[in-house]
Parts: C-alpha cells; sequence; structure tokens
C-alpha cells in the first residue's frame, strides 16, 4: 500500500478524511496514491469497515 498508514485504525480515518475533502470515489483515491485497492480494503475489512460508495467512506 504506497505510502499509506500501516496501523488499520490510523488508516480508516487517513482514507476517510482523504475521500471526504479530496477524492470523488475509492478508486480514484487509490489511482492518484498508488494503492492497490484490495489491500486498502483487505486492511479496513479487518477492523469490520466496509466501503459504501454512496457514502464515499468505508462505515
Amino acid at each position: 500500500m504506497s505510502q499509506l498508514p500501516k496501523d488499520p485504525v490510523i488508516l480508516l480515518s487517513y482514507v476517510n478524511t482523504q475521500l471526504r475533502d479530496f477524492y470523488p470515489s475509492l478508486e480514484e483515491f487509490c489511482e492518484a496514491r498508488d494503492a492497490d485497492r484490495a489491500a486498502v480494503e483487505a486492511a479496513l475489512a479487518l477492523i469490520g469497515y466496509t466501503y459504501d460508495a454512496g457514502k464515499n467512506q468505508f462505515v
């Protein structure tokens, strides 16, 4: 996952903030940050979060 936080709770906060402030979708965030979408989703699934495209955040 490129230079993203490794701790899942910090990653959750970081990704949701980025999605809220800068990116209209998880796909665009991952492309811009050169991040593996599946790896981001898997890391956040470990703490019970999934991506909600309608809300554009992990819930």
